[in-house]
């Protein structure tokens, strides 16, 4: 199976303790350790090619994605005696250093991802770069990543947003490129509303509650949006029509990470009353290239295997379930990955072909990122332009889609 090489920076990279040119960044003080001790309650050994210490990073302490990955864990102790480390993170960086830097074997991440893969705004520091990340498998759950709006405003499409107030969170690209993509549904670009600043994800529903803004963007079961049903304002969801496809060619071409999916969790929304959007995979177990590829192996057969084991651990956890994992995303599967879904008979060649592209993708990045490097730019903003340039090109020239040209 090809598998894509680190370049040169990318594999000195890899082979530090410390993080990225030498930062050491301060995880979060809160470090749960599953598997203390105990007895294996199954009759299952432990696999020979997993290790029995592992360590993850998640999302913070409290969120769907944390739970998820301690009821993998439990999992993880009861079945084969394995201790799985769950490390949460307060931002984007926070989750991936420690897995660049091999602090870790896994992140439970989400759409930043993609943004990692891609080289693209925290990521195009020249401290990161773009990351040889690839994926395990996916949770992809009930609900949708989805645009909420204040009820009492009568709005029921995004081109109705025209001239509303809509929040940017500041240093947030995962939810201000996720609102510009659903504007794009209904037409409509930042310069067709009024933008309003927050400085994070809760003070933005604060502000859609408060009457400061109109609308927010957000998964549709996370708890500010109970908040907001529960307001004089009241809930409303904006539908993407799954059969409008200039609605979904405007988001693909802003966020081509969304597909298309019914929520049935949420406020208003239920098995009976669906919502109609996107959505992407959240949270997304990944390793970097270089990792092994029997560990990546072990590690997709074992939550594949005993997802009865966690399923209702998490309402987010039935995700993991084979029926809704998601093998033709934006970023490409590990080879140990591709071995096992291959072995259960469920990788086809047309996924491979896919696959292969998305590796060819990360080369071209890859390779690209060193020629900007080699330009021996020292300024920051005059290097961050440079590579901007330098990678739309190299991109467009092998056959890719830039998707970002240019960004702030």
């Amino acid at each position: 199976m090809h598998r894509t090489p680190c370049s040169a920076m990318l594999r000195n990279r890899c082979n530090r303790a410390k993080g990225p040119r030498g930062i050491i960044t301060l995880l979060a003080p809160f470090i749960l350790t599953l598997g203390f001790a105990g007895t294996v309650s199954a009759q299952q050994p432990a696999s020979p090619e997993l290790p029995r210490q592992l360590a993850w990073t998640a999302y913070n302490l409290g969120t769907t994605g944390y739970n998820q990955s301690v009821a993998i864990g439990a999992m993880l102790r009861d079945r084969y005696n394995i201790t799985l480390r769950v490390i949460p993170g307060q931002n984007d960086v926070s989750r991936l250093l420690p897995l660049v830097s091999n602090r870790v074997q896994f992140s439970a991440n989400g759409v930043a991802t993609y943004f990692a893969q891609e080289g693209v705004y925290q990521f195009a520091d020249p401290q990161w770069g773009p990351q040889a990340l690839q994926l395990l498998m996916t949770s992809n759950g009930l609900s949708n990543q989805a645009v909420a709006v204040a009820a009492d405003t009568g709005v029921t499409s995004f081109a109705e947003l025209r001239g509303r107030r809509v929040p940017f969170v500041r240093a947030a690209p995962a939810l201000n490129i996720s609102m510009e993509a659903y504007l794009a549904c209904g037409g409509l670009t930042w310069e067709d509303v009024e933008r309003v600043d927050f400085p994070g994800y809760e003070a933005m529903w604060e502000g859609v509650i408060n009457g400061d803004v109109d609308v927010a963007f957000g998964t549709t079961v996370s708890g500010p949006t109970r908040r907001l049903e529960a307001s004089p304002r009241g809930i409303a969801w904006l539908p993407a029509p799954h059969d409008d496809e200039a609605c979904w060619q405007g988001m693909h071409s802003v966020a081509p990470y969304f597909t298309r999916h019914m929520a049935t969790r949420g406020p208003g929304i239920s098995d009976e009353q669906p919502q109609e959007a996107g959505t992407y995979p959240y949270p997304a177990l990944i390793a970097q290239s270089t990792q092994d590829e029997e560990m990546v192996y072990w590690m997709t057969r074992v939550i594949h295997e005993n997802f009865d084991d966690f399923k209702d651990a998490d309402p987010g956890a039935i995700g993991w379930q084979l029926e809704r994992q998601v093998f033709d995303w934006v970023v490409p599967y590990h080879a140990g990955a591709v071995r096992y879904w291959r072995e259960i008979g469920v990788w086809t060649d047309e996924l491979d072909a896919h696959n292969q592209s998305l590796l060819e993708r990360q080369r071209v990045l890859a390779e690209a990122w060193e020629e900007a490097e080699s330009a021996g730019i020292r300024d920051r903003d005059e290097f961050s332009e440079h590579w901007q340039q330098l990678r739309a090109q190299r991109l467009e020239a092998a056959g890719f889609d830039p998707v970002w040209e240019t960004w702030d």
